[in-house]
């Protein structure tokens, strides 16, 4: 647990013991009174909390952890990264939220595809919260405040029409749009972004593009999904011979545009 995130009203109150961030503060890292932590706000600053009073109740696991909270830093913002992703099956949702989450990425955008299992569709891990926990997991694991923002789609061009709808307040050359595909690709993924111009930009997330990049579920696009996707302006691009699982394709993508984008020089 690189920080450790609560929500505003949490925030000015005791943690219980029972908690599990309780827990790993006295268990895993062996916090004393005195003692100090990385803390921060879901959503907001990130700062030092100072334990001021540890009360332990006489049952197991019961008892608070009072402590104060200053805010020293924004919580490392999220980057200009929106990813598209065929619905992969749940047990590689997770680490691939986790993952994705963890390298920054601004929107996780599932969406069905022709290809995809159907009843992957029908997982709960999203009413059930499971998927929001592995996004908290990946911001927690890099030590950021800031969760990715997470929306479902039942097809392909209801989700291009989402994103293009609400990307049309940006100007439309600040704006790159990238299709991966191992079958077909049209160019390779590092000349798709060779326009970027941001590379070494102090600050990228101010200065430089908004990309957004589609990944197919496991078997890929179709035909009518690879034209729609040009339709749309999306560039058809390719990462090697190799065929990589969806949740590799995604956080091996998104690695190398943020790297492009300058998110990855310091």
């Amino acid at each position: 647990m690189n920080i450790c995130l609560f929500t505003s009203d949490e925030i000015s109150n005791p943690l219980s013991v029972a908690d599990e961030r309780g827990q790993h503060l006295l268990k895993v890292l062996h916090k004393k009174e005195g003692d100090t932590f990385t803390a921060g706000i879901i959503g907001g600053s990130s700062g030092v909390a100072t334990i001021t009073k540890i009360e332990l109740g006489e049952e197991k696991h019961s008892g608070q952890i009072h402590f104060t909270f200053e805010p020293t830093g924004d919580g490392k913002q999220l980057t200009t990264l929106r990813m598209i992703i065929g619905f992969p099956r749940p047990i590689q949702l997770k680490r691939l939220l986790r993952d994705i989450a963890a390298l920054g990425v601004q929107e996780v955008h599932l969406t069905g595809t022709e290809l995809g299992e159907k009843s992957y569709m029908q997982s709960t891990l999203v009413e059930r919260g499971a998927a929001y926990k592995m996004l908290l997991d990946g911001t927690v694991q890099a030590g950021s405040t800031h969760v990715p923002e997470l929306f479902l789609h039942q097809s392909l061009k209801e989700c291009l029409d989402y994103c293009q709808e609400h990307s049309s307040k940006e100007h439309s050359h600040h704006v790159l749009r990238l299709a991966l595909d191992n079958v077909n690709p049209k160019c390779a993924l590092n000349e798709a972004m060779e326009d970027i111009p941001c590379m070494q930009c102090e600050n990228p997330c101010a200065d430089g593009k908004s990309v957004y990049a589609a990944i197919g579920s496991e078997r890929g696009w179709t035909n009518k999904e690879r034209e729609m996707l040009e339709e749309y302006g999306y560039i058809r691009c390719g990462m090697g011979h190799r065929i990589m699982r969806t949740e590799t394709a995604a956080t091996v993508a998104g690695a190398v545009i943020l790297n492009r984008l300058g998110y990855l020089d310091k």
